[in-house]
């Protein structure tokens, strides 16, 4: 039997996050790793050492070979516009970790040359890979909590060493931004937030979110750098029962009137789902489920959060344009 052609893929930024991409495409059957970039001479060769593969200090050398036909960007945000154009005129399929970029504009101008070239483009919205967050979204589609009221997510935990760039709305609340897109199947229509500094002068390290959807839905995001504890909470609340998920252990639990139930699923890394997913998009020449329009519309709404908080109002959202 003729052996399986492999994804040739390479992942620029191997930081904290980055290095995550490069052990799960080493562990991969659809992927071979080919070659890992980072501007930290020392870890880039380190880390290529460990897994026996090429390093670059330089993308632009390392978009050049054609054994690698898609890249993972992890770079600091400010870096991802840079490297995701650079990639896609190269011709590589690429995945870009969230936020796609530190803009509104660098993310259309990724998302409009993605779609001329006809490239796949990925954006690492890791959490709807979660098998529990897969199980809540099949049972509000099918109907089994009652007709979706609300949905609140808890997302608070200690500054992080490794933010550099960004602060907690566009690090952290945008991974539930994009979920209530997906939970809820369709656009927000306005937004009003808070969002503020507490013990960080750089970046806003609190963030209270809501988000207004057609006939009464409603969503609310709560996200800091200031609690000495790590929670991940899903609250969806539907006519009939209530859904609790724990992010972390992927545990749901449904609430009626008359009991409580814990419906069973295994547990699964979410990255190394993701990055399955894109790799076998890749291969089969599928656009990935995650496109760079989520990525897009999930940044317009991170944006109008600030504008909301500044100016103490609703913003209404005109997504996608």
């Amino acid at each position: 039997m003729d052996e399986v052609k492999k994804l040739g893929v390479a992942v620029i930024g191997i930081g904290f996050w980055g290095r995550n991409h490069v052990r799960v495409f080493s562990e991969l059957p659809e992927t071979e790793l080919k070659a890992v970039c980072d501007v930290n001479k020392e870890r880039a060769e380190a880390i290529a050492n460990q897994y026996k593969v090429d390093a670059y200090t330089d993308s632009r050398k390392l978009l050049k070979r054609k054994d690698i036909e898609a890249v993972s960007i992890c770079t600091w945000t400010t870096k991802h516009a840079e490297e995701a154009l650079r990639a896609i005129r190269a011709g590589k399929d690429l995945l870009v970790e969230k936020p796609i970029a530190s803009t509104v504009r660098e993310a259309k101008r990724i998302v409009n040359l993605a779609e001329r070239r006809n490239t796949r483009l990925m954006v690492g919205f890791i959490e709807r890979f979660n098998q529990g967050v897969q199980t809540a979204k099949n049972m509000v589609y099918r109907d089994e909590i009652g007709t979706l009221v609300s949905a609140t997510s808890k997302r608070v935990s200690e500054w992080p060493e490794r933010i550099g760039d960004v602060g907690v709305v566009k690090d952290t609340a945008i991974h539930d931004i994009d979920l209530m897109r997906y939970i809820f199947d369709e656009e927000p229509s306005a937004v009003f937030a808070k969002v503020g500094n507490l013990r960080h002068t750089k970046y806003e390290d609190y963030a209270q979110i809501m988000l207004t959807f057609e006939r009464g839905k409603t969503a609310f995001i709560e996200a800091n750098w200031l609690t000495p504890y790590k929670t991940r909470n899903l609250l969806i609340t539907g006519s009939r029962a209530i859904l609790n998920l724990n992010y972390l252990t992927q545990e749901i639990t449904i609430e009626t009137a008359g009991q409580s139930t814990t419906p069973r699923h295994a547990w699964q890394e979410p990255l190394k789902l993701e990055l399955k997913h894109f790799a076998e998009s890749v291969i089969n020449y599928r656009t990935p489920t995650i496109t760079g329009t989520d990525g897009l519309k999930a940044l317009q709404i991170a944006e109008a959060v600030f504008k909301s908080s500044k100016q103490n109002r609703a913003v209404r959202l005109k997504l996608g344009d």
